[in-house]
């Protein structure tokens, strides 16, 4: 069973960039499609980002063309590449993992902010 750790959030001005990582352990990272979601206070959780097993990927339209999502099979690590941040951007960001059954991380905060 994989385990996931998510770090690189903060507080980042609007306009600003900040790269989240999602450690995994536990599993064989290659065979997991991956994926970052987030939750703003008093929302839902949403897709933000995924990336299959091959490296294809999908983006929410919010987000197009200001992130990109990424993975190292040699560091069994998922990233987020986050440029042009906004405020609405503002949640906690979670990595997960599918493979049969959903696979969580316990989130990181970014907050964007003047």
């Amino acid at each position: 069973q994989v385990q996931l750790v998510e770090s690189g959030g903060g507080l980042v001005q609007p306009g600003g960039s900040l790269r989240l990582s999602c450690a995994a352990s536990g599993g064989i990272f290659s065979i997991y499609d991956m994926g970052w979601y987030r939750q703003a206070p008093g929302k839902q959780r949403e897709l933000v980002a995924t990336i299959t097993r091959g490296g294809s990927t999908n983006y929410v339209d919010s987000v197009k063309g200001r992130f990109t999502i990424s993975r190292d099979h040699t560091k069994n690590t998922m990233y987020l590449q986050m440029n042009s941040l906004k405020p609405e951007d503002t949640a906690v960001y979670y990595c997960n993992a599918v493979r049969g059954n959903n696979y969580w991380g316990r989130g990181t905060q970014v907050t964007v902010s003047s």
